[in-house]
């Protein structure tokens, strides 16, 4: 082509001089670069792009779309570039070499910016998959970027040094030890993501807590170094992607998913107040609904019990007796049953622990049938409340340190009965 064009003009009688050979070429290369931009970059993709904006279908932002697109239009001009000057400019020729190394430096450069673009595209889109958004992509992804850029940049420096990469390659086994000392964190971050991704352990949107970093809160972001979590409190706290292997957490994604929350609280109940009902408390306690069907069903088998004891029974200690505080934990077993907000499928007890020098804890544990905190909160509420206000019912007493107001009261009763 280039031969049949200079063969036109010297038959049309100019005379085409190496010189004037050299600037046509480079005009037709500058010409047709500018050329193939235009129609790139003011037809083509500018409609193509505005298309793709209409699909309802498309889940790519629009911004990552035309960075992707326009980053691989950027390769196609270099590529172009590239041919045209073999085809232009004579072999081995300094022009011919320099557009070389441009065109190839340009190509390297957008085809690195262009992956960039497609790992974005990819990050994005998998945040509307269930299974890739629960795995912490965008880590792993920062670490191909990194390697990408790693390699993009030794081919640029062995293009511009005008040796072969696999020499600098070569070099490279002798900084082993200071490339991992420089990149030792997204080293670490990467390996780190890969473990969390393969074994499930996080991902983003879950409820951490690791309270050696102070975090207590929602993963919103799983990095290549970082893993950011929002605070209930609103404060970000950052935590090393490395630690989440090396150092314990808690995930409490596991309980949101199985939609109960636990609530394992005690109350300490005066051991002094401990004690059997009599025959009229336990017709009084007769009364509540939800505790009838036990007493009915208790009273009649110590009642076939103690029949065997008749001769002994003067002894209080020889028979079997209601107590006020195993009365207590069957209403209050029956209480939670009752309750709509509270699971029955899930573990429900009401335990008493170890005596201590408190008293004797009376836990409930069992699991709400909501996740939601301020509704937890209020069940949990509601339970310990409704507690406070029965016990008395039972004629136990809660166990408390004496305060300001006790001790007003004592020295009261004392001064009266002075």
């Amino acid at each position: 082509m280039k031969e049949s064009f200079f063969h036109w003009l010297a038959g049309m009688g100019v005379e085409v001089t190496s010189l004037m050979a050299l600037v046509i070429a480079l005009g037709f290369i500058v010409l047709t670069a500018l050329v193939l931009h235009l129609v790139l970059h003011r037809v083509l993709l500018v409609r193509l792009v505005g298309l793709l904006g209409k699909t309802k279908q498309m889940w790519l932002p629009p911004q990552l779309q035309q960075r992707l697109f326009y980053r691989l239009a950027f390769v196609l001009q270099g590529a172009v570039l590239l041919g045209q000057a073999e085809i232009w400019l004579p072999r081995n020729s300094d022009s011919l070499l320099l557009i070389e190394m441009v065109a190839q430096l340009w190509i390297l450069l957008f085809l690195l910016l262009a992956l960039f673009a497609l790992l974005d595209c990819l990050l994005s889109l998998s945040r509307h998959t269930r299974l890739w958004r629960d795995m912490p992509l965008r880590g792993i992804f920062q670490g191909v970027k990194l390697v990408g850029s790693i390699l993009v940049g030794i081919l640029m420096i062995a293009l511009l040094l005008g040796k072969s990469p696999l020499f600098l390659f070569s070099g490279l086994g002798a900084m082993t030890a200071v490339l991992m000392l420089v990149f030792k964190d997204p080293i670490l971050g990467l390996v780190a993501g890969i473990q969390l991704s393969a074994n499930r352990m996080l991902s983003v949107g879950d409820w951490l807590q690791m309270d050696k970093y102070g975090a207590d809160g929602e993963v919103i972001d799983i990095g290549l170094t970082t893993v950011k979590v929002s605070n209930w409190d609103k404060t970000i706290t950052t935590i090393p992607t490395y630690a989440l292997i090396s150092d314990s957490f808690k995930n409490w994604q596991g309980m949101t998913e199985s939609g109960g929350r636990r609530i394992k609280r005690s109350v300490n109940i005066d051991m002094t107040s401990v004690r059997f009902l009599t025959a009229d408390e336990q017709r009084e306690l007769q009364q509540a609904q939800l505790l009838a069907p036990y007493l009915s069903r208790k009273q009649q088998e110590l009642s076939a019990y103690n029949q065997q004891l008749s001769d002994a029974l003067h002894c209080p200690i020889n028979g079997r007796h209601l107590t006020n505080l195993g009365t207590l934990r069957a209403y209050l077993d029956a209480y939670l049953r009752a309750n709509a907000n509270i699971r029955k499928d899930m573990t429900l007890m009401v335990r008493q622990l170890a005596p201590t020098s408190e008293g004797v804890p009376l836990e409930i544990y069992c699991f709400t049938a909501t996740t939601a905190w301020a509704d937890y909160e209020g069940i949990q509420a509601d339970i310990f409340d409704h507690i406070f206000a029965i016990i008395g019912q039972f004629h136990l007493r809660l166990h408390q340190s004496p305060t300001g107001y006790d001790m007003r009261a004592w020295q009261r009763e004392t001064v009266s009965n002075g």
